[in-house]
């Protein structure tokens, strides 16, 4: 007998942007009552070790505790598992293997809604961590899709992605914005139409300073929002 539908979310990384996701969940939801709303599980701790200095090898590997998230969201009973942080991405087999419920991808459902989408641009930039950006999980969809992609050079990532990330998870939304539009910005003067935030990160900074080509992106947190809301809903 299958497991009631109950989302797990493994988040924490940031936390701001594990917020962030809940209220996707909510706006994605066609619900007309509280009862109608998706049910969740949320392990939202932000002690887990930083993702991006542990790819760049000058900190812990974050695995043991995100393991421990997914062991906890199991045993909370957990149907499928949503992670609202590309770069914990890097590690989603280790967590697959480990988890009884289902893990949702994150680039799949960001990709798949691209796929579906009625303009689909020629040339799209990508804002995300070096890990994320090396791991190659964004170029090598939107390639198959026959989509040129810009993505931030060396210079960019050490002036503006960084530390407009870093802002963002100590609380500096407006600093981090502000350093965030320079990057999106630079990719679209190279040529990118339309840009993936695929960092959980840059959507929220975004819209802190209301950046006027908010709807030139796509987000891969309102992409997997978007699936967990029609899991959930082919179960009603």
């Amino acid at each position: 007998m299958a497991k009631p539908f109950l989302l797990g979310v493994l988040g924490g990384m940031g936390p701001l942007a594990t917020l962030d996701f809940q209220r996707r969940l909510l706006d994605a939801t066609p619900a007309q009552s509280d009862q109608q709303q998706i049910p969740t599980v949320v392990w939202n701790v932000p002690q887990i070790a930083d993702r991006q200095k542990a790819l760049a090898g000058t900190g812990p590997s974050p695995l043991p505790q995100l393991l421990h998230g997914i062991e906890k969201l199991n045993k909370a009973g957990a149907s499928h598992i949503a992670i609202p942080c590309n770069t914990a991405h890097h590690w989603y087999d280790a967590l697959s293997d480990a988890s009884e419920a289902p893990i949702l991808h994150i680039v799949d459902a960001t990709l798949d809604a691209l796929a579906q989408s009625a303009e689909r641009p020629q040339r799209v930039g990508v804002i995300a961590t070096k890990g994320t950006l090396e791991a190659g999980w964004y170029q090598t969809r939107l390639a198959q899709q026959d989509i040129e992609v810009v993505v931030p050079t060396e210079e960019e990532l050490a002036q503006w992605f960084v530390p407009g990330c870093y802002a963002v998870k100590r609380g500096a939304l407006t600093e981090g914005g502000e350093l965030l539009s320079l990057q999106a910005n630079a990719l679209f003067a190279r040529g990118a139409q339309k840009l993936v935030l695929a960092c959980t990160e840059v959507p929220v900074a975004l819209e802190a300073v209301n950046a006027p080509f908010r709807h030139l992106t796509y987000d891969p947190a309102h992409a997997l929002a978007e699936r967990c809301s029609q899991l959930w809903q082919l179960t009603r």
